[in-house]
């Protein structure tokens, strides 16, 4: 999923990384799992997926620092999202499904990856399967971009599953400044 001569998606982002304005028709995510909610990030943000390899801790940083990885030989700086979002812990899968979502170098001012407890797909949606006025509880906290709702058939009967689409630009973005 190599990000190399990605196009910019109109009306998402702004010279500064953060959200605005109103969504194109169509947006990619990739779809990951954190305990057993379904989060998304903005496909065009990803450089890739890689399989969890072992951290090597690093002293005096935040505590969603979990560590770095040498990746084909560039030190990736990674963050645990689970402990970032503030997610319990609860009953997490082990290391073995576990994946790294390796950003693409614009996000931030360093190489970052954030770990996640298993990658599910790349989806495209239909902006109307957006619901902003949902996304923040807070006006100032803008992790969230939405909530995508995609509609599943589950015994025979339809039903919405969530998936919490956050904003990875603003929330690497605090991080990179030592805030939160």
């Amino acid at each position: 999923m190599e990000a190399a001569g990605k196009p910019q998606v109109p009306g998402v982002t702004n010279e500064a990384g953060s959200r605005a304005g109103a969504l194109p028709p169509s947006i990619q995510v990739v779809e990951f799992m954190l305990g057993s909610e379904r989060f998304a990030i903005d496909l065009f943000d990803v450089r890739e997926v890689v399989e969890y390899t072992p951290v090597t801790k690093i002293p005096r940083v935040p505590p969603y620092v979990i560590g770095i990885i040498d990746l084909r030989g560039d030190v990736i700086r990674i963050i645990d999202l689970k402990d970032r979002l503030s997610i319990p812990r609860g009953n997490s899968p082990g290391t073995e499904t576990s994946r790294i979502i390796v950003l693409d170098s614009r996000i931030a001012a360093e190489r970052i990856g954030i770990l996640v407890d298993d990658v599910m797909s790349v989806s495209t949606f239909d902006s109307s399967q957006v619901d902003r006025t949902s996304s923040s509880f807070n006006r100032d906290e803008t992790t969230i971009i939405g909530i995508i709702k995609r509609t599943v058939r589950v015994r025979d009967k339809d039903s919405n599953e969530l998936i919490i689409w956050i904003d990875i630009r603003n929330l690497v973005g605090r991080t990179d400044s030592g805030s939160g």
